[in-house]
C-alpha cells in the first residue's frame, strides 16, 4: 500500500488450510522413471519397473475401460485407474475424459507435474468441462497451494467452472458450488478475503457441503476483522465435524480477539492434538528476552538502516490493536507479523499524523506462532523489520514480495 494511507502491511501469515477436496493426495511421490541422461551414479536400467497389469483385453471397449478406472479410483487403487485410463488413451489420445480421469490418479498418486500435463492438454481440447476445471482448480489450491501465482491460477479454473458448471447444459449448482469454494480457498490464502465471503456465501446458497463453505466464510470474517459473526460460522463447522482441527484453530484466533484467553488456549490445544504435525507448538519467548531480540536484529541491521530506524520508534506488542487493522480499508489480517505506521520517508509529516509521525510495530504472539524454532524466530523478526524498513523507504508489498521479503 502507497500514498498517504497511515498504516502499511506487514508480511502476512497466510492460512494455510486443507480445503473442500474429495481426492486427498498420497502420502508418497512416484518419480517418474524417464531419464535420457540420468543426474547422478544410478543407471537407467535400475530404474526401469515391471508391466503393470493389463486393464483389460485387446477387444476391451473405450467405455469399459473408464468405467473400470473410475471404479478402481473410487475404490482407492490409484495406479490401477491410472492404468485403466492410459488403456482408454492408447485408443483415443484426445479424450478429454480418459485424460481428467489419469490426471485425477496422477494427483492421489502424488505424481503432480504429470497431473498439470494432463489437465493442460484436457483443458486445451476442451476449456469450459466443469469437472476437468474442478481437478485442476484442486491440483492449484489444494495441492500446490502457496505460491501466488498458484493460487490465482487455481482460482481462475475454480471460477471458470462454476461459470460454466451452472449454464446449459449443465445446470449443476452444486458443483458450482463446490467450485466456488475452491476460489474462496484461493481468495483467503491470497488475502482478497471480501472476494473468498462473497464466494464462500454464494457457494452455500447453490448448495456446496456446508461445512467447507461455512469453514471459508469463517476464515474470510476473521481475516475482515468481524469476530463475533466469524465465531458463530466456525462453531457451525464443528457442529458438522467436530473433529476439524483447522476450524479449532481458527476459533482459537477469534476467542483470543474477542478477548477469551482461556478458551482460545483450550481450542488451540485441541487442535494441535487432532493435527500435530500442522500445529506445532508456538515458540513461546518472554516479553523481554523478545523485546532483546528486536534490538539485536535492530543492531544487525545495515548502516543505512540503523540510521533511519534512529528516526522511526520499533515498538513490540502481543498482537494488532483493532484500530490499527480497521484503519484502512478493507482492514489488515489480525495475523500481520509487523506494522509500519505513517508516510514513507518521501513524504511529510502532516498535523493529523500526530505526535508520532512514523513508527514501526513487531507482533511477538503472531511471530511466535508464525514460527517453527527459535532460530526461525530470530530470522523472522529480522525478515519482518526490513519489510517495515521497505515500507518507511515506499516499496510497495508487491515490490517487497519481488524481493523475497513477503
Amino acid at each position: 500500500m502507497m500514498g498517504r494511507s497511515p498504516l502499511l502491511l506487514c508480511v502476512a501469515l497466510l492460512a494455510c488450510h486443507a480445503g473442500a477436496s474429495s481426492r486427498a493426495p498420497a502420502a508418497a511421490r512416484l518419480e517418474p522413471a524417464v531419464a535420457a541422461t540420468p543426474a547422478t551414479s544410478t543407471s537407467q536400467l535400475a530404474l526401469v519397473r515391471d508391466p503393470s497389469p493389463p486393464c483389460g483385453g485387446a477387444r476391451t471397449a473405450f467405455e469399459e475401460l473408464l468405467r473400470r478406472s473410475e471404479a478402481a479410483y473410487d475404490g482407492g487403487r490409484y495406479e490401477r485407474a491410472k492404468v485403466c485410463a492410459e488403456a482408454a488413451l492408447e485408443m483415443r489420445p484426445r479424450s478429454v475424459a480418459a485424460l481428467k480421469d489419469r490426471a485425477s490418479a496422477l494427483v492421489a498418486l502424488s505424481q503432480f507435474d504429470e497431473a498439470r500435463l494432463d489437465y493442460a492438454l484436457a483443458l486445451a481440447l476442451d476449456p469450459d468441462d466443469p469437472e476437468t476445471l474442478y481437478g485442476a482448480a484442486d491440483l492449484y489450491v489444494v495441492r500446490l497451494g502457496g505460491e501466488r501465482a498458484l493460487l490465482e491460477l487455481g482460482r481462475a479454473y475454480a471460477l471458470r467452472g462454476a461459470t460454466r458448471a451452472e449454464r446449459p447444459p449443465h445446470h449443476h449448482h452444486e458443483e458450482a458450488g463446490e467450485l466456488l469454494v475452491l476460489a474462496a480457498m484461493a481468495e483467503n490464502d491470497l488475502g482478497e478475503s471480501r472476494s473468498a465471503l462473497e464466494h464462500a456465501s454464494q457457494a452455500l446458497r447453490l448448495g456446496a457441503p456446508e461445512a467447507d463453505a461455512r469453514y471459508e466464510r469463517g476464515v474470510a470474517l476473521y481475516e475482515l476483522c468481524r469476530f463475533p459473526e466469524a465465531r458463530t460460522a466456525l462453531a457451525r463447522v464443528l457442529e458438522l465435524k467436530p473433529d476439524d482441527a483447522w476450524a479449532h484453530h481458527y476459533l482459537a484466533l477469534v476467542a483470543e480477539r474477542l478477548g477469551e484467553p482461556v478458551r482460545s488456549q483450550a481450542l488451540e490445544a485441541r487442535a494441535r492434538a487432532l493435527a500435530p504435525k500442522e500445529f506445532l507448538p508456538p515458540v513461546e519467548m518472554d516479553e523481554k528476552t523478545f523485546e532483546e531480540e528486536v534490538q539485536r536484529a535492530v543492531a544487525s541491521l545495515p548502516e543505512k538502516e540503523r540510521r533511519a530506524l534512529s528516526r522511526v520508534p520499533v515498538e513490540v506488542a502481543d498482537v494488532p490493536t483493532l484500530e490499527d487493522l480497521t484503519a484502512v480499508d478493507p482492514p489488515l489480517s489480525p495475523t500481520i507479523l509487523g506494522l509500519f505506521r505513517g508516510p514513507s520517508e518521501q513524504e511529510r509529516c502532516r498535523a493529523d499524523d500526530g505526535p508520532k509521525c512514523r513508527s514501526i510495530v513487531v507482533y511477538r504472539l503472531n511471530l511466535e506462532r508464525f514460527a517453527r524454532d527459535e532460530a526461525d524466530l530470530r530470522e523472522q523478526v529480522k525478515v519482518t523489520l526490513l519489510h517495515e524498513l521497505g515500507h518507511l523507504h515506499g516499496e510497495s508489498d508487491e515490490q517487497l514480495r519481488a524481493r523475497g521479503l513477503e
